[in-house]
């Protein structure tokens, strides 16, 4: 069986506090040592996903903005999508973000929401809000398929807002931030994933790790769907999805359930020769 991971970034590999993935390099080495396919899945948007895989040396495809883009890189699979983008190869599930940000701005003045999104903020904003460096807030506002926001008042009227919302033909989900966006998943870019690595590796098994509700739909996906804990040591409630609990926050909780399942699979082959 050839593994392929499919990863959530901030909460999961990255650390949920101040990002980092020091606590998975052991198995960071390990994937990379192996010929494992590593697809990033994330809220994050492209430039934001690029600066981390440059940082990783991952040349692996990715997927944006909760399943609004998909980029694979040039020749990475015999087929293509032929769209091509700064040496990628793209597809679009997602609306694009100016029609993304209207439908928001339309809903706020409709019910004359206390809501922001990442389109109302200055960088230095968005970074103290994530926790973020000037440099990397930058890169998480160059949107293109979906919105980050907030609510600034009680839970009163969150489920009206977000109800309006899919009334409009738009999505919601939830991971540090509320999104609104097209009607797209991180499961549906992944399930085009699959396809194409199952093309590859006839073989080809997923692992899919996340901590929140919008991996949902892509740890449903996988045949080993991990869940990983929140910073607090509890596990986010994301449905009837029955998961794999990384032992450990963040990063190391995702080390520790990558190499037992990679140990898994590896005596899993030898039993069956």
């Amino acid at each position: 069986m050839k593994p392929v991971i499919f990863t959530d970034l901030d909460g999961t590999l990255l650390h949920p506090k101040d990002y980092s993935f020091a606590a998975a390099k052991d198995a960071l080495k390990r994937i990379k040592a192996e010929g494992v396919p590593l697809v990033f899945s994330s809220s994050k948007t492209r430039a934001e996903i690029e600066s981390i895989r440059l940082k990783l040396g991952n040349k692996h495809p990715f997927i944006s903005e909760n399943g609004g883009g998909i980029f694979i890189p040039a020749g990475y699979f015999p087929a293509g999508s032929r769209m091509m983008a700064e040496g990628c190869e793209v597809i679009i599930l997602g609306r694009p973000y100016s029609e993304v940000r209207a439908a928001f701005m339309e809903i706020r003045s409709e019910l004359k929401a206390k809501v922001k999104g990442f389109g109302d903020m200055g960088v230095a904003e968005v970074a103290r809000l994530a926790g973020l460096s000037r440099e990397e807030a930058e890169l998480a506002k160059k949107r293109e398929f979906d919105e980050p926001f907030i609510f600034e008042e009680d839970k009163a009227g969150r489920s009206e807002f977000l109800r309006l919302i899919g009334q409009k033909g738009f999505n919601w989900t939830k991971g540090r931030f509320y999104h609104i966006l097209g009607m797209h998943d991180k499961g549906a870019a992944a399930r085009i994933l699959k396809r194409y690595y199952r093309a590859l590796y006839e073989d080809a098994v997923f692992i899919a790790l996340g901590d929140g509700l919008n991996d949902a739909p892509l740890l449903k996906e996988a045949e080993y769907p991990v869940l990983v804990k929140k910073e607090d040591g509890t596990f986010e409630e994301i449905g009837s999805i029955e998961c794999i609990k990384a032992d450990g926050v963040g990063p190391e909780g995702w080390g520790k359930a990558v190499n037992g399942i990679l140990d898994s699979i590896k005596a899993s082959i030898r039993r069956t020769c």
